[in-house]
């Protein structure tokens, strides 16, 4: 089953033919700039099950030294997925149109969430990434 994802103003759509892995709610400093808000959610993708439908000639993308980035429509500004030396292997969950098949895991970084925001809910918090394999994900922050 594939899903589907695009940006704000519609120019940028995008498709995920795999599983989704390991959502999480991101409290890093890096997530929270990026989104504006008080954290950002994120799951898994392999590589090779994301494809870019139309409008790849609007994604930008930010990498930082480390070679992780994040890609965003230059039109509008969202945000729509994580990559690791150009290869996309996350997508923010907002962005996406129906049923994912997957929900939020945990909250992580909460050792930088912001001061402002209380988490009410009862998933589990890291103060960073979990070493836990199954959460060590390589992910931007």
């Amino acid at each position: 089953m594939a899903v589907e994802g695009a940006c704000l103003c519609g120019r940028v759509r995008f498709e995920i033919t795999g599983p989704l892995l390991n959502a999480d709610h991101c409290h890093c400093s890096q997530c929270r700039r990026q989104h504006g808000a008080a954290f950002s959610t994120y799951a898994d993708c392999r590589p090779e099950d994301f494809k870019w439908i139309s409008g790849e000639d609007h994604v930008k993308r930010y990498e930082t030294l480390s070679g992780a980035g994040w890609c965003f429509c230059k039109e509008c500004g969202s945000t729509l997925a994580g990559s690791d030396k150009g290869e996309i292997n996350s997508v923010t969950l907002g962005t996406l149109a129906g049923d994912p098949g997957i929900k939020p895991e945990s909250h992580i970084f909460v050792g930088s969430k912001a001061q402002w925001y209380d988490i009410a809910d009862d998933l589990p918090q890291f103060e960073e990434r979990p070493r836990d394999s199954s959460k060590a994900r390589g992910k931007n922050c």
